[in-house]
């Protein structure tokens, strides 16, 4: 602080827009900082500040519990849980900031502060969806809930000419799906494959029940694959980390979707490209019922955000491929209000996504980082 040093901090390293890396500056690994343990008798979960997800996940399932997580395990729960935290159990327990108890923060003055509801309230509601504006957090605590790792999950899968009357239906139907029933689709051409629709879905109880709720779904157009069935957690956890590996050239934007219509459904299919995987994450339920400030995230009405997403090996495709998500984004964006800023290269937080929260936003950072020391985000 004191030498006007560019900074940056590294958590899991999975920080798509780069936060976590600086030229010209310092960085500061927290990977040695790994360590999660969890607290049958508290549900409570402790985290330090570099592990991943898949260290949070393992440390809560040991005992029978479970908190929202992130669907590629390898990302590090730092930036992850500080943008807000979806996962395929937001439906029910919210956003992974909706479970943070608590947090240690290094701030910009070098003091080592514990913050929560009762410490520092103003600046624990800062970090619940605000990113890394703050401070270090070099340890998480987060509330646990009972879970049978024995879920029902996995993908169905249609050709891309049944793709409108699937997500015609889904529109409809999703508006009226229970809050341990997550399905999102995706858009997607597999490798050497022809392009397809693919709903994943997974459903956070008795899987008897799961079975008939998403049995209209099954109903619509003849799927080419159901593999939606009974497995461990952790495989539906780690299914993506190998699309999303160490050292993968990538590229995302997203936007925020707070009702389907037929223009968007139109939209994501005359955008279609198989250079590009058109994903998301879906809201609702729990992520809905917080309050709008009750924590800075922005974007409590949502039903599902939308993310663009391009993965390739060669340098020499960057420029195409990164051309190709912004054409599919700027299909999609009239039909979008936000976006979430974990995933998005393009775009810094700005007081129009942050709508209401914004002014407290300010306020808080310039209370706890006047020098703006914390800048990369």
């Amino acid at each position: 602080r004191e030498r006007d040093l560019l900074l940056a901090v590294r958590g899991g390293g999975h920080s798509w827009p780069g936060k976590s890396m600086c030229d010209g500056g310092m960085v500061i690994d927290l990977s040695q900082m790994y360590t999660a343990t969890a607290d049958p008798e508290t549900q409570r979960a402790r985290v330090q500040g570099g592990a991943l997800l898949l260290a949070l996940d393992q440390a809560a399932l040991e005992h029978g519990l479970i908190t929202t997580a992130g669907v590629v395990s390898h990302t590090g729960v730092g930036g992850f849980t500080l943008g807000g935290g979806f996962g395929n159990l937001n439906r029910k327990y919210g956003l992974t900031i909706d479970n943070l108890v608590s947090a240690e923060i290094v701030t910009a003055d070098g003091r080592v502060r514990r913050v929560s509801a009762a410490e520092e309230p103003d600046l624990f509601w800062a970090i619940r969806g605000g990113g890394g504006n703050f401070g270090v957090v070099t340890e998480f605590e987060y509330q646990l809930h009972p879970f049978d790792r024995n879920v029902l999950a996995g993908g169905i899968v249609w050709p891309i000419d049944q793709a409108k009357d699937v997500l015609e239906f889904y529109g409809e139907w999703s508006a009226g799906l229970s809050d341990e029933m997550y399905v999102g689709p995706t858009l997607m051409t597999p490798p050497n494959g022809s392009p397809v629709l693919v709903m994943s879905a997974l459903y956070n109880g008795d899987p008897a029940k799961g079975e008939k709720e998403i049995a209209p779904l099954r109903k619509i157009g003849k799927p080419v694959q159901d593999g939606v069935t009974v497995q461990d957690y952790v495989a539906t956890q780690t299914q993506l980390d190998g699309l999303f590996h160490h050292g993968i050239r990538s590229y995302a934007k997203n936007g925020m979707v707070k009702a389907w219509s037929q223009g968007l459904v139109d939209a994501m299919l005359e955008a279609n490209d198989p250079r590009i995987v058109l994903a998301s994450h879906v809201a609702g339920g729990a992520v809905k019922r917080v309050g709008e400030l009750d924590t800075a995230f922005p974007h409590r009405n949502v039903e599902v955000m939308l993310v663009i997403v391009g993965v390739w090996e060669d340098p020499a495709l960057d420029e195409e491929r990164i051309a190709a998500a912004r054409a599919v984004h700027k299909a999609i964006e009239p039909f979008t209000g936000g976006y979430y800023a974990n995933i998005d290269y393009d775009r810094s937080q700005t007081a129009g996504n942050y709508g209401p929260a914004y002014a407290r936003l300010a306020k808080i950072k310039g209370q706890y980082d006047p020098g703006n020391l914390f800048r990369l985000n």
